[in-house]
Formats: structure tokens, sequence, C-alpha cells
């Protein structure tokens, strides 16, 4: 947080260098989440860069109360869900759902990841398989799998309860997993 505070504090105040490191420090995050969301390459672009205007002009408003990367991150989950909504596209089905517990808010389910990506050839379906999901499974499979936040993390930045994230997690990491075999020939 006092990293996060100095920069912060040295954008606000306009030190040459600042907000460039501000952005280069961020814009992985920014660039994952909203991609995940939209799979549109110009989009992307457009909405990253609405992003950091937004930060640029936000930031006296950042009240150091979650990690900097959190804050943007919410910053960009909003940018890129009112592009979906504008343009009428679903974001998922079952993110919207209910914070019942139904047994799925375990996060591990059997199928590791890491060690899915590890195989060259296999990565590629992965790939392949993991862009076919629905818009907020793939951006929560990224965000926790990929960028390694938690989920109190993703739980701020997409203003959902922790439960709906795990369960919503829980979800479309079997359902990618249902994608994989299939394309696999593997039965489990």
């Amino acid at each position: 947080m006092d990293d996060d505070r100095s920069l912060v504090e040295a954008t606000l105040a306009r030190a040459p260098g600042a907000f460039e490191r501000l952005l280069r420090q961020h814009q992985k995050l920014v660039w994952h989440l909203v991609e995940r969301l939209v799979r549109h390459p110009e989009d992307t672009r457009e909405l990253s860069q609405e992003v950091f205007l937004r930060v640029y002009q936000k930031l006296e408003q950042y009240r150091f109360e979650s990690s900097l990367a959190t804050w943007i991150g919410r910053i960009a989950f909003s940018v890129a869900t009112r592009h979906l909504q504008r343009k009428r596209l679903p974001l998922d089905e079952s993110f919207a759902g209910d914070d019942d517990d139904d047994g799925l808010d375990q996060i591990s389910d059997g199928f590791d990841l890491a060690e899915a990506f590890a195989d060259a050839e296999l990565m590629t379906c992965v790939a392949r398989e993991l862009d076919a999901l629905p818009p907020m499974q793939r951006a929560l499979i990224s965000l926790y799998h990929l960028d390694e936040l938690g989920i109190g993390e993703i739980a701020s930045i997409t203003g959902q309860p922790e439960g709906t994230v795990k369960n919503s997690l829980f979800r479309a990491r079997r359902r990618l997993r249902e994608r994989l075999e299939q394309a696999m020939g593997v039965h489990a």
C-alpha cells in the first residue's frame, strides 16, 4: 500500500513519469480483464484507453481502501461490462444468479489449469476452448489463474459477493474442463 500511496501522490502532484509508471504497472491487468470480456482487439484497445483516462480523471477519489490494482480493475470491469450492455451482449448467465450455497463454493475441483498449460499442444486447445466460454467465465478464469488474483480481489473488482465469485469460477472451470474433454476426446 505504501507503493500505491507514493505512486498516487506522485501522479496527483503531476510528477514527471508518474502516470506512465502507473500505466505500465497496471496495463497488463486492464488489458487481460477487458480483452477477456469483450474479445475484440479494437474495442479492447479503445476501452483500455478509456479505463486509464477514467483512472487519471478519478484518481483523487481513490481512498486506499483496497489495492490500487483492485481499484483500477474495478474501473476496467465497469467499463467493459457497460460496453457489453450497450452492445446487448450477454455477460454470463451463471454470474447473475443468486448466491445460494449449493456446495459449489469450493475452488478446487481436481482440474489443475497450470498443469494443463505445461504442454504446448494442450495449451493451444486450452486457449481455443477458453475463448469459447462466455465473457464473464473467461474473465474469472483469467483473473484467478493467469493474473493470480484472490477471490476477495476478484469480488472487489466485479462487485459480486465472494460466494458468487467462487460459484461462478467453479462453474467456469467445470465448463472449460468439459469443453476440453470433448475437444480432446477424453471421457471422465
